[in-house]
């Protein structure tokens, strides 16, 4: 069945919604087989497929060639793709980049980082048919100004993430990403939402939750971030495989004649 931004957006009371991140078509077969009702082309492919230390490297040419490998996988989820950092300062080239999501790559929404100060950068998008998912909380792009902190522990946080909540879903946004927000803070966020709320380290009180992928399979090589949990270790597992790969060819036991013509 079909996930289109209107069932998503009405689902909120109804049913809470896995969300989950793919990076290219083989990523996003196993995601759109398992149901989800969202896929994200994250900006964080950067750190978790490039070796990037943050995802400010991600470009509108990184992310279109992903999103379209994506794209031509996932039949049943609503895909969206994330807007990479400097590629929607005006207006102007929000839509033309958010354009080029939905026209090169096939999206079926873009999301953005930023609340208030980017209500009007979500407005001109809604305005023009865009759909857009809002991020507000934690916000990778700005680390380098306001590090990877969890918000909503000072009382000036609380006042900002409410701000944030209300210009985003004023200006149209149709879910919003809540990352490493304090749980209680999320669950009366969730409260104020007419739309879902998908925490990522915000606790389970939203409307859904997002889990990269590669952290859900166990793919990493290093501690996940708190929030984090992995349901596979597919990491140590494909490495175990390769090393018997390796050990059968230099043995000649492989190929054996069951695998040569």
């Amino acid at each position: 069945m079909k996930w289109t931004v209107r069932k998503f957006r009405e689902a909120k009371g109804r049913e809470l919604l896995p969300c989950v991140t793919a990076y290219d078509y083989l990523t996003g077969k196993i995601v759109d087989r398992a149901g989800v009702p969202l896929v994200l082309v994250g900006d964080s492919l950067c750190t978790t497929a490039l070796g990037h230390p943050t995802t400010i490297p991600a470009t509108m040419e990184i992310m279109l060639h992903h999103a379209a490998a994506v794209r031509r996988a996932v039949v049943n989820a609503l895909l969206v793709g994330d807007m990479p950092f400097l590629t929607y300062t005006t207006p102007e080239q929000a839509l033309r980049n958010a354009g080029r999501f939905l026209q090169e790559a096939g999206t079926d929404a873009v999301k953005i980082e930023g609340g208030v100060t980017h209500a009007h950068i979500i407005r001109a998008l809604t305005g023009n048919g865009i759909p857009v998912m809002a991020h507000i909380g934690m916000q990778p792009q700005s680390v380098k100004a306001n590090g990877y902190a969890v918000r909503g522990r000072k009382d000036s946080d609380t006042a900002q993430l409410f701000a944030d909540l209300d210009a985003v879903v004023q200006a149209g946004a149709f879910a919003v990403t809540l990352e490493c927000v304090m749980p209680d803070l999320a669950v009366e966020l969730t409260k104020r939402s007419p739309v879902p709320t998908i925490g990522i380290g915000a606790g389970n009180g939203c409307d859904g939750q997002f889990l990269v992928l590669a952290d859900l399979l166990g793919l990493g090589d290093g501690p996940l971030p708190k929030f984090a949990k992995a349901y596979a270790n597919l990491g140590e597992q494909a490495t175990d495989a390769v090393q018997r790969y390796a050990g059968d060819v230099r043995s000649r036991a492989f190929p054996d004649a069951e695998h040569t013509y």
